[in-house]
């Protein structure tokens, strides 16, 4: 019995620690993903709080994992557990069943879960931490009380600093479908195994104080102007297999509002890309782009907040994108991308960028 608990407890602390330490890489990933629950749910004036959510929540995962591996102090860090894996089952569970989620964000980007694994994952997890939790009184700990507390400490800063690094720089590790090295022409295809779901197209009219329903391809032998349009919603017929391309809404637009993505991949010399889904002032913007068009001929501000943008920078070429798009590509405002056609040649921090 106490080698059987012995595995289970530290499967459970590693594995606390393993999906902990993935979402410290990139705290503002989890932050999203909250953000994308509370607009489901809404209850999106929760949106602002989320990185500190996220923040505390990295935290509790890695420490509590790390408090089971070292039995200090075990019953409380099992209570601990407990209300942590009820609450993930919980999020996990209605991502399977209500459908609007599409990945839990468990493992972060870095190891995407479909739902239903990660429901799976989050009942097992549960299941083990109960029967620890009912034989704790079988599990003893030599470690002393002063050795348990420095190791939290230190093990609380660590993810704290690690934390605060990555937000004023990139994410240690990049899982996102914009690395280096990644062409995004390529990244927008659909994956071979992908497929994709089969649509039918409804549409509803009125004639005659009468409702109609009918597709395109279907219309009545009689349809003219009598025919009152009234909606239109698209129907899923057959599902598909939910693969996707990693690259769903990359475009950018001039001011004008026109689509250049494709000029812009067209283009024969490197060039900059400088990402900022809003413009913050307190920003060295001036440093940085000078030290940008001293090495480069083409930079381009990437944003959403038009408008600022458009007044901060009046001789600069500003190319409007969409703001999720944004916080994909770049987890820190500015980023600068370096490219070359559609390829990703270097992706950097603006304040790495200055300090270079």
């Amino acid at each position: 019995m106490q080698n059987f608990l012995k595995i289970l407890r530290w499967t459970v602390g590693l594995l606390f620690i393993f999906s902990g330490l993935i979402k410290a890489n990139d705290p503002l990933g989890l932050s999203y993903k909250m953000q994308e629950f509370f607009d489901v749910w809404g209850m999106s004036f929760f949106n602002d709080y989320t990185l500190g959510l996220s923040l505390l929540m990295n935290l509790l995962e890695i420490v509590t994992g790390l408090a089971l591996l070292i039995k200090y102090p075990y019953k409380q860090t099992l209570w601990i557990l407990l209300v942590l894996i009820v609450f993930f089952s919980f999020l996990t569970g209605y991502a399977l069943f209500s459908g609007k989620i599409k990945t839990c964000g468990c493992f972060g980007d870095c190891i995407p879960l479909t739902p239903k694994t990660s429901f799976i994952k989050d009942l097992v997890l549960l299941f083990s931490i109960v029967i620890l939790l009912i034989n704790h009184k079988k599990v003893k700990t030599n470690l002393h009380k002063a050795w348990g507390i420095l190791i939290i400490l230190i093990g609380s800063f660590g993810v704290g600093y690690g934390q605060y690094y990555v937000l004023q720089h990139l994410p240690f590790i990049d899982c996102l479908p914009y690395k280096v090295g990644k062409d995004i022409v390529e990244q927008m295809k659909l994956p071979a195994n992908a497929i994709a779901d089969s649509i039918r197209l409804d549409m509803e009219f009125e004639k005659n104080g009468k409702t109609y329903q009918f597709d395109p391809s279907n219309f009545p032998a009689d349809f003219d102007s009598t025919y009152v349009f009234k909606s239109r919603k698209e129907v899923v017929v057959v599902k598909g297999n939910g693969i996707t391309a990693p690259i769903q809404d990359f475009a950018l637009n001039t001011q004008s509002g026109q689509d250049t993505t494709d000029a812009l991949f067209s283009t024969s010399t490197p060039y900059v890309l400088v990402f900022a889904g809003q413009i913050d002032p307190t920003i060295s913007w001036n440093t940085l782009l000078g030290k940008l068009h001293q090495k480069y001929k083409l930079v381009y501000i990437v944003t959403a907040d038009k408008d600022r943008a458009t007044s901060s920078f009046p001789n600069e070429t500003i190319l409007i994108g969409d703001i999720t798009m944004i916080k994909t590509a770049s987890r820190v405002w500015p980023t600068v991308f370096i490219m070359n056609g559609s390829t990703i040649m270097s992706k950097t921090a603006y304040t790495d960028f200055l300090n270079n």
